[in-house]
């Protein structure tokens, strides 16, 4: 009966013996939380807390199963076993008791504690009846102002989970928002990062601003930033049913080791600056990666361009080169655009880019993926020049007479390349 009820939470289904653990040992927080839901995750990820001899247990099942350990936080007595199928952290029960410790959490429902032992659902505090209204609930202002980054987990979670947040909670959110400056940036900046990648996350982003959360953050958002940034998802929809491919695009990671997607570095372009250097700084200070801040910065940079009706072949030849990969990005930023997008139809302003995203989707056009139909040292030989800025600038020259289709081999790239010479 258990495993039918509780199946992510009974021992049989995790990758380590439950004889390792204490008779006193516990699951909380999110395992507990989804198995009431019902919601499954295909990496399984676990909580224990453990009176005495945390990091030690942790330690002989890392161990003895050869899995990766990691001490998390020596003071508090917290230790992470990494499997490949699985995480589980093991920390010290804080208190002398486990309800202590439950009273100790954030919410609610993360402070539901399950035996493995016995199948017992610990619940001292209603979490449970909260799981079945749908509604984040704080355990107490007290422990969200301990760690203020709470306040915005609050938002995340109500996100993830499609919770309402108790009026209670978000009032107090309200009244401690300016403890968030407190919290090393890259801890808020996670945060942000959960619900960019959501699709309720603009909802609470907006209300995340609205009590101040994020103004020290963005401080050059606006309310039309905000009213853009409401419509996204809606065009992020109209290029999914015209444009499979590019919305694929839009999912994928900035880069592997880079969890934001386009999607989200577009979303990051409408809550900073619209200057490219004063959203760098912005970004700089939140910790993003290099690739993340370029993607930003580069797609506010060219969506001017993107709009400029009847572009020239040369001219889309230099965009692309100069969009690379932050094409997506940057196109759904154009359609969101106010002007465009109150001027004519969602479906109307698709089509208005349909060129450019159609050269984009096909790996064989040649003003938006150039071949080199010669190279440097080909050049350097054929017309008998030294190595120079020149040379960059004649094979620049090359790729976009081939892009104009006003050469095609090698033989007229060379020919070209020399009356450019004598130009």
């Amino acid at each position: 009966m258990r495993d039918l009820i509780y199946p992510t939470l009974v021992p049989e289904n995790w990758p380590f013996g439950w004889e390792w653990l204490p008779q006193s040992a516990y699951i909380v927080g999110g395992a507990v939380r989804d198995a009431l839901l019902g919601r499954t995750r295909e990496y399984l990820d676990l909580d224990f807390i453990i009176p005495s001899g945390a990091v030690a247990v942790a330690e002989a099942i890392a161990l003895h199963y050869h899995a990766g350990f990691v001490l998390l936080d020596p003071e508090r007595q917290i230790a992470r076993v990494v499997f490949p199928e699985a995480t589980v952290d093991f920390a010290q029960q804080e208190g002398d008791s486990l309800e202590t410790d439950l009273h100790r959490r954030d919410f609610t429902i993360n402070a539901i504690a399950y035996n493995p032992h016995t199948a017992e659902i610990i619940d001292p505090l209603q979490g449970r009846a909260d799981l079945e209204q749908g509604i984040l609930r704080m355990v107490s202002a007290a422990n969200l102002q301990d760690d203020p980054l709470r306040l915005m987990r609050a938002y995340r979670q109500a996100a993830q989970l499609g919770f309402t947040i108790d009026p209670t909670t978000q009032a107090t959110i309200q009244t401690l928002a300016s403890h968030i400056t407190t919290v090393a940036a890259e801890r808020v900046r996670v945060e942000i990062g959960y619900l960019l990648a959501n699709s309720q996350g603009t909802f609470w982003l907006k209300k995340a601003a609205e009590n101040s959360l994020l103004t020290p953050f963005f401080p050059n958002a606006t309310t039309q930033s905000w009213e853009k940034l409401a419509k996204l998802e809606t065009v992020a929809a109209l290029i999914a049913q015209n444009w499979p491919q590019l919305s694929a695009e839009l999912q994928k990671s900035v880069r592997d080791t880079v969890k934001t997607t386009w999607l989200g570095i577009a979303k990051l372009a409408y809550l900073v600056h619209p200057s490219s250097e004063v959203a760098e700084r912005e970004l700089q200070a939140l910790t993003y990666s290099r690739a993340e801040i370029k993607a930003v910065t580069t797609a506010l940079k060219l969506v001017p361009q993107l709009k400029s009706a009847n572009m020239s072949v040369r001219e889309q030849y230099f965009f692309f080169q100069a969009v690379g990969n932050v094409f997506a990005a940057t196109i759904i930023l154009a359609l969101v655009d106010d002007n465009l997008v109150s001027a004519i139809s969602g479906d109307q302003s698709l089509r208005f880019y349909a060129p450019l995203i159609s050269r984009y989707l096909n790996p064989d056009d040649l003003v938006a993926h150039p071949t080199q139909l010669v190279s440097g040292d080909e050049l350097i030989i054929a017309l008998n020049i030294s190595p120079s800025p020149k040379l960059g600038e004649l094979l620049t020259e090359i790729a976009v007479a081939q892009a104009e289709g006003k050469i095609s081999t090698p033989e007229q790239a060379i020919a070209w390349a020399q009356s450019v010479l004598l130009d």
